[in-house]
């Protein structure tokens, strides 16, 4: 099992054996032990962009997931893409009262669910399913380490 960690911000440190861990961990919690994941961390520009081009929804989003299954995948333990916004999840996590660590866990967690066949938007009974199994998925992941760290923001140097 591998996972491919990418990330595109400059102002957050990743912590990327944590996040693979746990990536990782949910893999094996839905049965794809031997599969592989690509993981990107982008800012809301970036996911407005992809948002728009993929699903014609021209604003951020939280996560996009695209299944390598369901296309001609020449790499057939590839799984798929997740691709997360971590300035819309620090959003989330200070809206909700949850940690960052926890929005991120969730987010990832849906993603993979989503890669894995899982769609909340087919029906209401899909979405319930859906909802259950992340809410048990996440609970096995607890107790989470940090997952990515606000950087403080460099002030220039005066003359």
């Amino acid at each position: 099992m591998a996972v491919y960690l990418r990330v595109r911000l400059r102002r957050f440190a990743k912590r990327q054996a944590s996040l693979s861990r746990a990536a990782e961990s949910i893999l094996a919690s839905v049965g794809e032990s031997q599969s592989e994941l690509s993981l990107e961390l982008v800012g809301d520009r970036r996911m407005r962009r992809l948002n728009r081009t993929y699903r014609k929804k021209d604003r951020t989003t939280d996560v996009l997931a695209f299944p390598m299954r369901e296309s001609h995948n020449p790499c057939p333990t590839l799984l798929g893409d997740v691709v997360i916004s971590v300035p819309t999840a620090l959003r989330q996590a200070k809206e909700s009262g949850r940690s960052v660590s926890d929005e991120l866990a969730a987010l990832l967690v849906h993603g993979v669910l989503h890669l894995c066949g899982y769609d909340h938007e087919r029906s209401a009974r899909e979405a319930v399913r859906m909802r259950r199994r992340e809410t048990a998925i996440v609970k096995m992941l607890n107790p989470l380490p940090r997952l990515v760290i606000r950087r403080a923001r460099r002030r220039p140097r005066r003359p």
